[in-house]
């Protein structure tokens, strides 16, 4: 919501009873009974309207499905509003806190006002276009790519909408001046604050006239009681300033304590003591410094900065968000013992950083630079006028500490290298952000500046980038990326030697997950929650033994949309240690148990309830596996069905046990410092032998060319990677595991799947398998075979032509692979290829039923005739 939006209940509570002779300053939102239309009416004869309410966004869900692309371009909304006669002699505005990207909006057919951007709330004066009762509200958004209108491009989706709220206020003549950059009409700062006292200036200007107008500016504690007060008249200069020089023994501001005062704004006609306009922003005492060599303090005292950036967007929702649940993830970050939060890569609705003055969350904001820029007068205006939105708009919360701007702004700069197009590119991008920096720091002389700059350190330096903001910030990934863990380390040393007098941040690094994947000896870009986990774990560390450091911001709180994604899950970035649905991925209890201070105890990978893995050599119904178990106690105990496993000493929030489970329920409970948790874990023992009498064999499912465990939560089945066969077990027979890259030390494919929900079961294969065998015992299964085609078009056509040399390449009807299927010699599937089932990127399944007798077991043969035979995952399955 609007910031202000509490300004008329607040102003209910403060304003004395002697005053009251007339309606005050009223704010209401209209975000019900909108109409919209996808398109542009001027271009269409058929206007199907549709009914919705505010928020909204009309990318919610082809930016998820397996079209590719999504809609880009214009919305009309449409809206009535009744004009009450108690407005008739007041200024009326419409505010409108967020629509992407360009607006237009036209009260009864005349236009009254166009936004450029997409992150910032705007406002325009609708008073002279009312008629007295009904007024038909028009709005036209365009989230059309824009080369004048940042961001250019990035990480995310660009949604289209009215996504945030939209209000009417209606103001008296004489108000506090609503300027263009929706400022909330006063600036607050404190000039001195010390334990002993503080001092504070309250700075505006006034619409409409003046004469006989007072100004009480009042400074309330937290519970409503005046701490100061002072009045003066107003003169012919709208503008005014006014000082509290000696606020006594001030109750400071921070995340242990996040002491919030209200500074309450009032224009009083001095000739009837009525109340014109009242204004309540919050005020918190508290200064701060960040040191090249030091890192970061706050009322002087050190504090290192840990926390997460965040995108705005919801499972299904896109970023067409209600406040409650933009407080949340706030929420969400506090109680995992977070201190600050990064508001990237665009200004968010107003909730984020009113939840921040209220919990104590640090904050930085930026606006949307990402990746590029264009070499334009409209673009650096637009730029411009971005950041001084941003800035104004979030000016008085106590929370934010930094500006920032330009994202990764060299990662795909323009024109080709070593050209002198690409040099004057860099010229003109290098005196834009001297440009936007200048402003920014006259706009807000007291806060500090960062850039975010990504992994090409020689790059940065060569352009000047890094010498312009107050602070540099690092989008590191060493060990996702690119490189090891030791090669986070080894940049950021190198960054401090050679700019030991600039302040640093890491603003971004993470890497991605599912809690799906799991690997007890996980590799880089397995997408594993323990590879996830050991990413964190040698981040957190190397940022704690680095003084210089300022702090680490992770990327990100959130899992967030990018509908040209291509991985495990697809349309998704997978970084966020929280679920797209706000559930905690094993990171959140990591970081939780390194931060907080009250007790904690939480058992890793909850979600994963059902499990299985291959029994223990010389037994059948035992596997034993390994359990983390996060923790701030000194010391864990472990219990299995009652029975105690042991106890160890947590290192960096962490205790491991290895927990020998049983075949079927096992119950878990880890207890630490007066805290304790449980979690139910159903486990499947595959037996040695499979036709073992005391473990009978009852299912299987194996992904193939992946050593990863795979639990499908909405199925409830659980996968095992696979193993070559032996005798008396299961097993594939022959083949490679298909590599995107064979120079690569990463297994399969990268690409989304259609046409399945467990797109990471497609990702993988075995290529050139032989047969797959399982000595089951006798009896009726089921058997599923699970087959994608993972070379795309191009890649399978120069296959073609490599295998058919000679012939005519203009035929593409040729096929790249061509094989039976055979389960106990009888053919299940003939001439299996490219030119029928095998379709790029697209899952085919396959099930059967047979009848196992005389021993012979379960042998799948694969019987190429041309190229390499695939199998991507096989569930084997006894019946009766």
């Amino acid at each position: 919501m609007f910031s202000t939006r509490s300004l008329f209940i607040n102003f209910l509570f403060f304003i004395s009873l002697n005053t009251i002779r007339a309606q005050q300053t009223t704010i209401q939102s209209i975000n019900t009974g909108w109409s919209f239309f996808k398109g542009d009416i001027n271009n269409s004869t058929d206007l199907d309207w549709q009914a919705i309410n505010i928020p909204h966004s009309w990318n919610t869900d082809d930016t998820l499905d397996e079209t590719p692309g999504y809609y880009r371009g214009i919305g009309w909304y449409k809206k009535n509003i009744y004009i009450s006669q108690n407005w008739k002699d007041k200024d009326i505005f419409i505010f409108f806190e967020g629509a992407n990207q360009e607006t237009e909006v036209y009260v009864n057919g005349t236009l009254v006002g166009h936004h450029i951007g997409g992150y910032t709330a705007f406002n325009f004066n609708i008073t002279a276009y009312l008629q007295p009762t009904n007024n038909e509200i028009l709005v036209k958004v365009d989230n059309a790519h824009n080369e004048d209108i940042p961001p250019l491009s990035g990480d995310f989706s660009y949604y289209g909408g009215i996504y945030r709220d939209v209000y009417l206020k209606a103001v008296n003549r004489t108000h506090f001046k609503i300027d263009k950059y929706t400022s909330p009409g006063v600036f607050i700062t404190t000039p001195t604050v010390t334990d002993e006292k503080a001092s504070v200036l309250v700075k505006g200007s006034i619409s409409g006239p003046t004469k006989n107008i007072v100004l009480q500016i009042e400074i309330l504690d937290t519970e409503g009681l005046l701490i100061d007060e002072k009045q003066s008249q107003i003169n012919k200069n709208s503008a005014f300033e006014v000082g509290f020089k000696n606020i006594e023994s001030p109750k400071l501001w921070s995340p242990d304590s996040p002491y919030l005062y209200k500074v309450v704004a009032t224009l009083i006609d001095k000739t009837n003591k009525t109340t014109l306009d009242k204004i309540v922003q919050p005020l918190g005492f508290r200064w701060f410094n960040f040191d090249a060599v030091t890192g970061f303090s706050l009322n002087g005292k050190p504090l290192k900065l840990i926390g997460a950036s965040r995108h705005q967007d919801y499972k299904n929702m896109g970023n067409a968000l209600v406040d409650a649940l933009h407080k949340n993830d706030v929420e969400l970050l506090k109680d995992m013992g977070g201190n600050f939060i990064r508001v990237a890569h665009y200004p968010q609705d107003p909730t984020i950083l009113e939840t921040c003055d209220r919990l104590g969350i640090l904050a930085a904001v930026e606006t949307p630079g990402n990746n590029r820029v264009t070499e334009t007068n409209a673009f650096t205006h637009n730029s411009l006028e971005m950041q001084k939105e941003m800035i104004r708009q979030g000016y008085n919360h106590p929370s934010v500490m930094m500006w920032g701007y330009m994202n990764e702004v060299l990662i795909h700069p323009r024109y080709d290298n070593d050209t002198l197009e690409r040099e004057k590119y860099y010229t003109f991008l290098r005196e834009l952000a001297q440009k936007i920096e200048t402003l920014t720091r006259q706009e807000d002389p007291n806060r500090y500046t960062i850039i975010a700059f990504h992994g090409d350190y020689e790059r940065y330096k060569k352009v000047g980038l890094i010498n312009i903001p107050k602070i540099a910030g690092w989008n590191l990934y060493h060990g996702w990326y690119v490189g090891e863990f030791s090669g986070f380390g080894a940049f950021m040393d190198r960054f401090h030697e050679d700019y030991p007098n600039t302040p640093t941040l890491i603003t971004e690094y993470g890497a991605g997950s599912d809690q799906s994947l799991h690997d007890f000896t996980p590799n880089r870009f397995d997408f594993t929650e323990e590879y996830n986990v050991a990413y964190h774990t040698a981040y957190l560390r190397a940022i704690l033994d680095r003084s210089y450091i300022s702090g680490g911001i992770i990327w990100n709180l959130v899992e967030f949309n990018n509908e040209y994604r291509e991985d495990v899950v697809p349309h998704i970035n997978s970084k966020g240690i929280l679920t797209t649905d706000r559930k905690p991925k094993d990171t959140y209890w990591f970081y939780k148990a390194n931060l907080i201070t009250k007790p904690f105890v939480k058992i890793g990978a909850e979600n994963w309830t059902k499990r299985s893995q291959q029994a223990n050599s010389g037994s059948e119904l035992i596997a034993t596996q390994p359990v983390i178990v996060f923790s701030n106690s000194e010391a864990v105990q472990l219990f299995l069905n009652g029975k105690k496993i042991g106890t160890e000493t947590p290192n960096l929030g962490m205790a491991t046990f290895q927990v020998p489970f049983k075949n079927g329920q096992n119950i878990l409970r880890a207890k630490g410092e007066d805290t304790e948790d449980f979690l139910i874990i159903e486990f499947q023992v595959i037996p040695n032998n499979l036709k073992s009498k005391e473990n009978a064999f009852a299912s299987l499912n194996v992904s193939l060319g992946d050593q990863r465990m795979y639990f499908d939560a909405q199925t409830k089945t659980a996968w095992v990677p696979e193993k070559e066969y032996t005798t008396g077990n299961w097993g594939y027979v022959g083949g490679k595991v298909f590599r995107t890259n064979p120079s690569d030390d990463r297994y399969g494919s990268f690409n989304n799947i259609f046409g399945t929900e467990s797109n990471s079961l497609y990702e993988t294969q075995r290529t050139g398998i032989t047969a797959f065998k399982a000595d089951v015992p006798n009896g009726v299964y089921d058997i599923t075979i699970h087959l994608a085609e993972l070379l795309s078009s191009d890649q399978l056509k120069n296959l073609i032509y490599n295998l058919e040399d000679g012939t005519d390449k203009s035929k593409s009807t040729l096929a790249v692979r061509d094989f039976d299927i055979l389960i106990n010699d009888q053919i299940i599937l003939k001439n299996i290829s490219n030119n029928n089932y095998l379709k790029p990127f697209k899952a085919y399944r396959l099930k059967t039923r047979t009848f196992v007798q005389d021993n012979q077991g379960i042998t799948i043969n694969f019987n190429s005739f041309k190229g390499e035979s695939i199998l991507n995952a096989i569930q084997i399955e006894k019946v009766f």
